[in-house]
């Protein structure tokens, strides 16, 4: 179950802060609700071991185990991590209705979680997650 998205987020900063404290292009996509260009992303390929959370607040979203090869130009999951990590709301934005995926602790667009696509998952969800929204903190050897 996810947190409801009119809830206020655990932190909260002015958007002077937001731009001062990102890149701009890490403002685009996490306060904007920008999305980078797809086979562009750093993660969009990695197989490292590890935990990849919100690169605005830090909070752990994702874990390595649950990414998965999808060949749609982001980073692929089939869940988030137990609990509360992370918000999913409406978006007709684009002329369509999608499900957008915001980290829970701090609100900011992550990506767009997609269901039914027939991949070989336990959920058969696919959380489509911009690379720049992320940090990878890899297992310790």
């Amino acid at each position: 179950m996810t947190p409801e998205a009119g809830a206020a987020a655990k932190v909260a900063k002015s958007e002077q802060e937001w731009r001062a404290e990102l890149s701009p292009q890490e403002y685009h996509v996490l306060r904007e609700a920008g999305t980078e260009r797809p086979f562009t992303g750093e993660y969009t390929d990695t197989k490292t071991e590890g935990v990849y959370s919100c690169r605005a607040c830090g909070t752990e979203l994702f874990r390595s185990d649950t990414k998965f090869e999808s060949h749609c130009g982001w980073p692929s999951f089939f869940t988030p991590l137990a609990g509360e990590a992370v918000i999913e709301r409406t978006d007709t934005a684009m002329g369509m209705s999608r499900t957008e995926v915001l980290c829970a602790n701090c609100h900011s667009h992550l990506g767009h979680v997609f269901a039914g696509e027939g991949y070989d998952t336990p959920t058969d969800l696919r959380y489509c997650i911009n690379s720049v929204s992320l940090k990878l903190e890899p297992k310790p050897a």
